[in-house]
This record gives C-alpha cells, structure tokens and sequence, in this order.
C-alpha cells in the first residue's frame, strides 16, 4: 500500500494506478453538484468502461430511495442500474438487520424517501408519542426535520434506545446559496442536548461500504479506488479499507484541506478527468 500522501510521477504511483480495477465514486461533490451534473463524469465513466474499469456509486445522503437517484441520475443523462449503486440508508438497514436482528421498531428523522425505504425493509416506524416506545433511534438528512420531532428523538435516546447515524457528514454540497445540514450536525444537536453521542455511525468512513464491491466482483482492496470530494468520509474509507484514496476538489474539501488532514489522500486531482487520464497514463506506460 502506497504510504498516505499525494502520489507523485513515480514507478510506484504508476504500478498502483495500473492495478485499478475498479473506481468507488461518491456522488454529490464527485459527479455533479445539487442537480449539476459536472461536465467531465460522462466522459470519464464512458472512458472507464473502454479501459474494462467497473464503477459502483455510493453516496452517504440517504435523503433519497434508490429508486429517486436512479431516477436523479438519468435526468441528468446518466444511466445506472441498482446493483451500482449503495447508499447509506442500505448500509444501515444491513447494520440492523446483521448486528441487531431483535430491532423492529424504530423513531427515525428522516425524509418520507428514507423512510420508506425502512418500512419497505420490514421496520416498523413509531409515531411522536411518548407512549409508542421504539426499540431504536435512527438518524439520517432530514430535510423535513420538524422541532418537536427532534425533540422526541431526544428523549428516547436520553432513555437509553439504541442510538444510530446513517451518516456522519456535517453539511450536504448544493449548487444553491446555502448550508445543508447534514445528519452528523443533527446528530451533535442530539448529543449537546442529551450527553450521549451515536452508539453507531454507518456510511463513509466505515469500511463495510466498500465490502459489498469487493465481494461482488471478487477485488482485493489494492484493486479499487475510493474517489470522492470529502477526506473525513471518502478519504478516510480509503485508508481503513486498504484502498487508493482520491480526493476530487469539486466539492467540500480544498488543496489545503488534504495538505493538513491526519489522514491525507492518496491522490489529489481537479476532478474526474484528471484522474482518468492518470490511469489511462498508467495503463499505457512502458514497465520498467
């Protein structure tokens, strides 16, 4: 494994980019912006297609089903199917029902998207009632979140409920003029309020995101490459995962940011099409 820095033009960085056999791409930030679709992502996945690199999208917003980013994704132009695709929301769901099979019932904050999607997965959702007890609290980007249902949320966890975050991201990237808030700034709300942070936080950082891609096309972690736009959650992956780890500066984090992080990417480009020519660089090089 290449030692946690910017690679550089060496042999070493070349054999790694050669080894790539398939590219983890975050969404938002990565290959579009809010309802942008940045001008580079067709090219380059139609360019990992023609190099026989597979492409799996993962996104930590579980403000959306599956069924609305496919459908997000093709108004932008992009055709995927659902076995491309893994989103927080999937990985907390497989959470519950591997590591905590007794939960059924859950008071979870998040929109009528995500929430269905756990109804869909045999959860039973409680209402705003102190006297309809849940088994667990869920936490996730809600963009309906209402006051008095944050203020629930806050009591169960402050009765001992299993307590769990599909996502630690802070804030959402948008194209429009303001801050999304995301679910690990809810979940500081909750913590500030109660004095008890998550019992579980799912999605990037946490490794198991990757496991299903390495599983499915029968890849050693040396083999993929963990692109996204935020080094606490895409670029810290990378490293606990044994991944390459490239930071795209389309979104949230900035040169500096990878300069000082504990945890630096292993790769830092402009964007996508940067990198594809990286790896088109690698794989046409002359070996030593």
């Amino acid at each position: 494994m290449s030692s946690p820095a910017t690679l550089s033009a060496t042999t070493a960085s070349t054999e790694r980019l050669r080894g790539i056999a398939h590219v983890a791409l975050d969404m938002d930030g990565t290959i579009y912006k809010g309802g942008t679709m940045f001008a580079c992502t067709l090219p380059f996945l139609a360019q990992m297609h023609a190099m026989g690199i597979g492409c799996t999208f993962l996104t930590n917003n579980p403000s959306k089903s599956s069924a609305d980013y496919l459908a997000h994704l093709e108004q932008m132009g992009l055709t995927a199917s659902p076995d491309e695709l893994y989103t927080s929301t999937q990985a907390t769901i497989d959470w519950l029902h591997t590591h905590r099979p007794a939960v059924r019932r859950l008071f979870a904050l998040g929109t009528p998207s995500m929430l269905s999607q756990f109804r869909e997965a045999g959860f039973t959702l409680t209402a705003d009632d102190a006297r309809d007890e849940p088994d667990a609290v869920v936490i996730g980007f809600d963009l309906t979140l209402s006051y008095d249902r944050a203020c629930r949320a806050a009591w169960w966890v402050q009765q001992g409920k299993l307590f769990v975050a599909t996502n630690p991201d802070r804030v959402c990237p948008t194209d429009q003029p303001t801050v999304l808030i995301d679910c690990g700034s809810i979940c500081a709300m909750i913590e500030k309020a109660t004095g008890r942070a998550p019992d579980i936080v799912l999605g990037k950082p946490d490794p198991a995101m990757l496991d299903g891609i390495l599983r499915r096309h029968g890849l050693r972690p040396h083999q993929i490459a963990m692109v996204g736009d935020r080094i606490y959650t895409d670029i810290l992956m990378a490293h606990r995962a044994h991944a390459l780890g490239v930071l795209v500066l389309t979104g949230e984090a900035t040169a500096a940011d990878a300069r000082h992080a504990e945890h630096p990417p292993h790769l830092v480009v402009p964007s996508l099409a940067e990198f594809g020519a990286l790896l088109a660089a690698a794989r046409n090089a002359v070996r030593p």
